[in-house]
């Protein structure tokens, strides 16, 4: 490999990047369960300094039962801010997104299977304003 990147590439894990901060701010759980890998995980640090591990299935439980951000009218704030990849089938993509009070920073691992580019992790930061 030559190091050299493809822009469909990049076009295609941006789709995909796009299609869950839209399922994000919509609530809606069935767009970020097609950008998330059955398999993802969520990790965070609590409160205490011990690791949170939740798996997308809990995650997605979760998101079905709390306001959507849509509908309350919240300001969408959503950006990504940085995409590397690392050959042809693994990627990091920087996001900031929030649900007002929290502002989450995330950094989403993707990989390239034979379905396409899905995100098998994500790591976050969530900040209160």
């Amino acid at each position: 490999m030559d190091g050299t990147v493809m822009p469909g590439a990049l076009a295609e894990i941006e789709k995909v990047v796009r299609l869950y901060l839209d399922g994000l701010y919509e609530g809606d759980g069935t767009k970020i369960a097609s950008a998330f890998h059955p398999c993802a995980h969520l990790y965070s640090v609590d409160d205490s300094g011990g690791l949170n591990d939740l798996p997308r299935a809990e995650w997605l439980e979760r998101m079905a039962t709390r306001p959507k951000p849509a509908e309350q009218g919240l300001h969408r704030e959503d950006r990504i801010l940085a995409m590397d990849m690392a050959g042809e089938e693994a990627a990091c993509v920087k996001v900031n997104c929030c649900i007002p009070p929290r502002f989450f920073t995330d950094y989403l691992l993707l990989l390239k299977t034979g379905e396409g580019w899905r995100i098998v992790a994500k790591s976050f930061r969530t900040e209160t304003r």
